[in-house]
This record gives structure tokens, C-alpha cells and sequence, in this order.
């Protein structure tokens, strides 16, 4: 089958391409910068706790959890209408967010900004996918990677800066406004659809929404609940029981949300396998490294952001870059490989890290680390949609987004709960180790508590280094050729499986 497009005005890629990559850029930085906005929300709706908590979480959550059925629904009914669609919502929730008056009427604006998000994200690659092509699609999804990182990189700074000038409620005006902005240029963009319309496969969405939701929620539970808490174990199971069901529904479907061939497709689950590396070596340095630097060498939060762009400044220049290389000939296997053992061998070098370390000395390991990130994301997504049926972009970019979602949220949980397991062991109490991987070190044992929280960094950062290597490994052999059967009797060559 092949894509079907209509045309209301004439189309224009450099249109289609800014709305793509303000999107990307917009929405990644809603979902790292409203952290920022959290203690002023608190103490305007007189909230705290899970409950505050959730204005990040339901969210994140949400957007990860409907990606997948997002890219499917754009494939069947239009990729520019879920792409709109998506940001009418995330506008509306926007908007109600902005004037709600207590945390739940807030969460539940949250959580319907969340759906809008996962249509904007998983039809936005698919856009890009239609609208370009050749070496011109590699310096597209090049220029998104690059959107998508520096949003979640400057979100809370810029974040933070408009909610000290013009607080928080305004902040939610300012995106919705942005949002208003990229559905009037929608007008601009050409709709495309699969060749044929296939109906909407309801167990399928229902059971994927539901299992990969409360898996998420678990993970995010984990690391306060107790990981062998009944709660979190209830949500695993029954988080794990639905997805089974789905794999079992997508069998059995005519027109399935997820083909399961696509995961049959070696190369292009070694592209998804990039993207769970980058999530391994980049998420935790992001959401902890700055608390890490605050709390032992005592710097202030300004200070702290400006060494973090030591780590997020080449997202800006490396993607580019490695869209420049693989279109002059450069194998993109053998560059993702590299920048993937550049990731893990900056986290070995970060080891060095110690109490009193001096910015220069984090230079070398966070720019190593900074660069790899920056070439893979360059590079994955185009390639990824390469190895993908026209008919499937929608499905397949959803895909990708989901697997970034679920890493990140995984990668954060996890860093935080190893963090404090090895604090908790090196230092015999649950409640000092809390404080301690919070950023607090005051008092007369300051020196024993921030040479035991540099062990634990150090032994978390080695553990990356070793994933991150694995990882570098397993998408390298993932992304090999298949090698063509040895001829058969006949003197034909039997046909190569892969």
C-alpha cells in the first residue's frame, strides 16, 4: 500500500518543518519545566505530597501511554488532523490548567494536556516522514532530535524564569499561546493517510493505554512506595496482564494499533534500542547531577545550570552534525555505535567526579557524554522511519516516542532508588539517605556525607558506563545486514531472513 495525500493549499516543507520542530520543542519543555512551577502551585491551591505531584506525573504519563495509539489513529485518519487535533487538546488543557482553581480540576487539565501532547509528538515525525525525503528527510528528523533535546534541556530554566516574573498561571498561557501559533500554521501543511482507512482497534488501544499506564505509575511509585510495596507490586501485575492481553488482541486484529511485525524488524527495534541507551546515559545526570553539585560542593542553582550546559550545549550543534555525516557516506551504523560508546565512556570518565571538583574537570566527561546523545538522536529517528512501510509512519514514530517515554521514566525512577540504596547501605539509615540524595549534607558530618554520596555516584555512573556499553553493543549487531543464505542445490541463493 501507499500513502495517500490530499492537498487544501499548496503545501510548504520549510512551514511544515518549523510547526514540526516547535512542537517538539514546546511540549518537551512543558513536561521538564512545570518541576519548576510545582512549590508555587502548592502554596497557591494549599496542596503538597502525591497530589501536587501529579501536575508532573499525570502528564508525562499520559503523553507516554497514548503515543503508540496516537501514530496509529494518524496513519488511518489523517496524519495534519491528529497532529491538530492533538494541539486543540493540549491548547484546551493548557488553557484550563491556567484557570483552574483547586489540584484536581488541575490534574485533570494536566492529564488532558497529556493526550493532546501524544498527538502532536507521534503525528509530528510522521509529518516529517511524508513531507521529506532522501538526504533532506536525515537533516529533518536531525533538526527535531535537536528541538526535542534543547526543550527538555532549557525547560526549567526558562520555565523558572517566567514564573518568577510573571507566575505561574501565566507561564500556562505563554505555551497555550505557542500552541495557538503552531495550529494556525497547520493550515500550511499537506495531509497524508494510509491507503486504506482501517477501523479503530478498541482492545487493542484500551488494553495498551491501560497496561502501559500503570506500569509507568509503578515505576514512578517505586522509588517513595518501596518497590516490593503491595501497591507498586499490584500495579506491575496488573500493568504486565494487560499488555499481555494486548500482544494476544494485536495477534488476533485485522487492522491492529501495533503491527507486531515492526517489532520484528531487527533494524529498526536496534534504532527504538538507541533510544533506551540515550535515556541510560543521559537521563539520570540530568534530573540528579545538579542536586549532586549543589548539595557537596555548595554551589547555587545558577551555578549549577551553567555546568549542566556543559552536558546539554552540543545537543544543539551534534545532531546536525551527524545528519551532515551519514549523508556524506559515513555508515550510520558504525556512527551510532560510536556515539553510543561515546555516551557510556563518558559516564566512566564522570567516576573522577569528587567533593570540591572543579567545573573544568567536568568539562571533558559531560561534553563526551553531551556529544554522543547529541549524534544518536540525529541520526535514529530517520533512520528508524527508513526501514518503515509510508503506510506505518504514524504507527512508527508513535512507537519510537513511546519507548523514549518509558525509558526516561524508568531511567529516572530507578537512578533515584539506586542513589538512595547505596546511601541507604553506606550510611545504616533510610531517612539520612533520603536527605542526603535530596541535597542536604548539613551539619558536623558534612565531609563523611558528601565523600559517601560521591561513593554512591560513582558506583551508579559505573553501572551506566557497563549498560551503556551492552547497549552500544546489542544496537550495533541489531542494526548488522543479514548475511544472504549460502546458494542451494539449484545454484540459487535461498532468500535472506531479516
Amino acid at each position: 500500500m501507499t500513502t495517500f495525500a490530499t492537498r487544501t493549499r499548496p503545501s510548504s516543507p520549510g512551514v511544515t518543518l518549523a510547526l514540526v520542530l516547535l512542537g517538539f520543542l514546546v511540549l518537551p519543555m512543558l513536561m521538564s519545566g512545570t518541576t519548576v512551577a510545582l512549590p508555587r502551585i502548592g502554596l497557591d491551591l494549599n496542596t503538597s505530597g502525591t497530589a501536587l505531584q501529579w501536575v508532573v506525573t499525570g502528564y508525562f504519563l499520559t503523553a507516554s501511554s497514548c503515543m503508540l495509539v496516537a501514530g496509529s489513529l494518524a496513519d488511518s485518519f489523517g496524519r495534519r488532523r491528529v497532529f491538530r487535533t492533538g494541539n486543540a487538546i493540549y491548547i484546551a488543557g493548557t488553557i484550563a490548567t491556567a484557570a483552574a482553581t483547586d489540584i484536581v480540576l488541575l490534574n485533570a487539565a494536566r492529564t488532558l494536556s497529556g493526550v493532546g501532547a501524544a498527538g502532536v509528538l507521534a503525528s509530528g515525525g510522521a509529518i516529517l516522514a511524508t513531507t521529506f525525503h532522501g538526504p533532506a528527510r536525515t537533516r529533518a528528523f536531525a533538526a527535531m532530535g535537536t528541538g526535542a533535546g534543547v526543550g527538555l534541556a532549557i525547560g526549567p530554566s526558562l520555565s523558572g524564569w517566567l514564573v518568577g516574573e510573571f507566575g505561574w498561571r501565566t507561564t500556562f498561557v505563554f505555551f497555550a499561546a505557542v500552541g495557538v501559533l503552531i495550529l494556525a500554521g497547520t493550515a500550511f501543511v499537506t495531509e497524508s493517510r494510509a491507503a486504506e482507512r482501517s477501523r479503530l482497534d478498541w482492545p487493542g488501544a484500551a488494553t495498551f493505554i491501560g497496561g502501559l499506564a500503570l506500569v509507568m505509575f509503578g515505576i514512578a511509585q517505586g522509588p517513595q512506595a518501596g518497590w516490593g510495596s503491595p501497591r507498586v507490586l499490584a500495579l506491575f501485575a496488573v500493568g504486565a496482564a494487560l499488555l499481555v492481553s494486548f500482544a494476544l488482541v494485536e495477534r488476533r486484529s485485522a487492522h491492529p494499533v501495533l503491527d507486531l511485525t515492526l517489532i520484528r524488524n531487527k533494524g529498526f527495534m536496534g534504532w527504538n534500542l538507541a533510544g533506551l541507551a540515550i535515556a541510560v546515559g543521559f537521563g539520570g545526570l540530568l534530573g540528579f547531577l545538579p542536586t549532586y553539585l549543589q548539595g557537596v560542593n555548595e554551589i547555587s542553582t545558577k551555578e549549577a545550570g551553567l555546568i549542566m550546559l556543559m552536558l546539554t550545549a552540543p545537543v544543539l550543534l551534534a545532531p546536525p552534525v551527524g545528519g551532515w555525516l551519514v549523508n556524506r557516506g559515513v555508515p550510520a551504523r558504525g556512527l551510532v555505535t560510536l556515539a553510543l560508546f561515546l555516551l557510556a565512556g563518558g559516564n566512566a570518565w564522570l567516576t573522577t567526579i569528587h567533593p570540591g571538583v572543579r567545573a573544568v574537570e567536568l568539562l571533558g566527561p559531560l561534553l563526551t557524554i553531551g556529544i554522543g546523545m547529541g549524534v544518536t538522536i540525529g541520526i535514529m529517528d530517520g533512520r528508524a522511519m527508513n526501514l518503515v512501510e509510508p503506510d506505518r509512519v504514524g504507527m512508527a514514530a508513535g512507537f519510537l516516542n513511546t519507548v523514549r517515554g518509558g525509558a526516561n521514566t524508568l531511567v529516572l525512577a530507578v537512578f533515584g532508588s539506586a542513589l538512595i540504596g547505596l546511601l541507604h547501605t553506606r550510611l545504616g539509615s533510610a531517612g539520612l539517605a533520603n536527605r542526603v540524595a535530596a541535597g542536604d549534607l548539613a551539619g558536623p558530618d558534612r565531609a563523611l556525607l558528601a565523600a559517601e554520596f560521591t561513593g554512591a555516584w560513582q558506583v551508579a555512573l559505573w553501572c551506566v558506563a557497563g549498560s551503556g556499553a551492552v547497549l552500544a553493543i546489542a544496537v550495533n549487531r541489531l542494526l548488522a545486514r543479514p548475511r544472504p543464505r549460502s546458494p542451494g542445490p539449484s545454484g540459487s541463493a535461498a532468500p535472506a531472513i531479516g
